[in-house]
């Protein structure tokens, strides 16, 4: 079974360094087959008969014990990529992919953290939560978003890491190859 593994804070500023090829080498010696990654920020597509939790917790052992690191790890099959990019809830508003975001989570976050989150979207911000997945957009760009800024933060009652539009569909791309 194709999953994607979405690794939260990798290669992101000077902390957590992977060398992409040296993560694609543990994961395959791990066992895990089609071992490829996309970019450098911890987007990787795999082959495992595991569940999508029992993979993550996998990942996650190997790149602690490879690594040192502890770096929270979600997992998701091709068919529940593939439903988070069919579902598109801003597709009439989202026109550039660089803008538009998801933040995939390991809960689906509860009401009174939706609540917190829509406060802190500035007026021409949107935000839909559909299961785990938070879809953001952010016409004004995500870098000064108050709003995208607490969805990769830790303060987070949910573990979540985020990926612009064109980064999800690159991912279902390379999991339906």
């Amino acid at each position: 079974m194709r999953q994607v593994l979405l690794m939260r804070g990798i290669n992101v500023g000077a902390s957590n360094r992977i060398s992409m090829p040296s993560l694609r080498e543990r994961l395959t010696e791990a066992g895990f087959g089609e071992v490829r990654t996309h970019l450098q920020s911890g987007n990787v597509v795999v082959s495992s008969e595991l569940s999508p939790d029992e993979l993550a917790a996998e990942c996650r052992r190997h790149i602690s014990e490879g690594f040192g690191m502890d770096i929270d790890v979600l997992a998701r099959t091709a068919e529940e990529l593939a439903e988070v990019v069919r579902q598109d809830p801003l597709a009439a508003v989202a026109v550039d992919p660089k803008c538009y975001q998801v933040s995939f989570c390991s809960a689906e976050p509860d009401e009174e953290l939706l609540q917190r989150l829509t406060d802190l979207a500035a007026p021409s911000e949107l935000l839909v939560a559909v299961g785990r997945e938070i879809y953001g957009w952010y016409p004004d760009g995500a870098g000064r978003s108050r709003l995208a800024a607490e969805l990769s933060g830790r303060r987070m009652a949910v573990t979540a890491t985020t990926r612009n539009w064109r980064t999800v569909t690159a991912l279902l791309e390379m999991a339906r190859e």
